[in-house]
């Protein structure tokens, strides 16, 4: 099965713009619950994408990375960003122990959307009719790059979710030095990406989230994996 340009954009974009945009407001969520309303007095604590919606991060460069994809061949990582939600971590009750949950508000509602595009997956082989293959393709496509910003947000690099959870659990003397590192995080990043280590790192995770995913949709990994190489390749 080959997929033409439009037909991947199709497929990617609502996944796409959701895993991005949904993870911004978990953050922004769980953050007023824990005394910071800076994200909902600006509007971002709501599930309307176009309120988190970057155009150069949530648009731009993921179908940048699909037009690279289709036309070199795959071996592209899929990814993108929103506009950050702002969190003023010294306005939560407890801002060192609250930076923790904050955190992982992000990578969690990743999880818990590739757990609901695996029930997509399973609806539609429960349909088994000319619906089943755009829904099981996006179902897949939505598992992917959840689990993609799940295990890339992880990483315990400083600015990303990851770095902030180790910032909430380390002692305080050791707290600073890698909160220190924020302004070279990105820099970090793409040395990593670019040494080929990103895969390595992220492939742990990612392979947790698609087995869960595939336990849920009533599949193998497998054949999940087979849709992913399907809507990548």
């Amino acid at each position: 099965m080959e997929l033409n340009l439009i037909q991947k954009i199709a497929i990617w974009v609502i996944p796409v713009i959701f895993a991005i945009t949904l993870h911004e407001a978990a953050h922004g969520y769980v953050a007023r619950y824990f005394g910071d309303k800076s994200a909902w007095m600006l509007g971002r604590v709501t599930l309307n994408p176009l309120k988190h919606i970057d155009p150069v991060g949530t648009i731009l460069v993921p179908l940048s990375i699909l037009i690279m994809s289709k036309l070199l061949g795959g071996g592209f990582i899929l990814f993108g960003w929103a506009k950050p939600v702002p969190v003023n971590f010294s306005a939560l009750r407890r801002p060192k122990q609250d930076m923790l949950w904050v955190a992982l508000a992000g990578p969690a509602a990743n999880l818990f959307m590739a757990m609901i595009w695996a029930l997509v997956i399973h609806l539609g082989v429960v349909l088994g009719d000319s619906y089943s293959q755009p829904l099981v393709l996006m179902g897949a496509a939505g598992i992917f790059i959840n689990a993609i910003l799940m295990a890339l947000n992880l990483l315990p690099l400083p600015p990303l979710d990851g770095g902030r959870i180790l910032v909430s659990l380390l002692p305080n003397q050791y707290a600073w030095r890698v909160a220190n590192i924020e302004p070279y995080g990105f820099y970090i990043l793409i040395f990593l990406m670019a040494l080929g280590w990103l895969n390595v790192l992220l492939s742990p995770i990612m392979g947790i989230v698609i087995m869960l995913a595939s336990l849920l949709a009533g599949v193998g990994s497998g054949d999940i994996a087979y849709l992913i190489q399907t809507i990548t390749s």
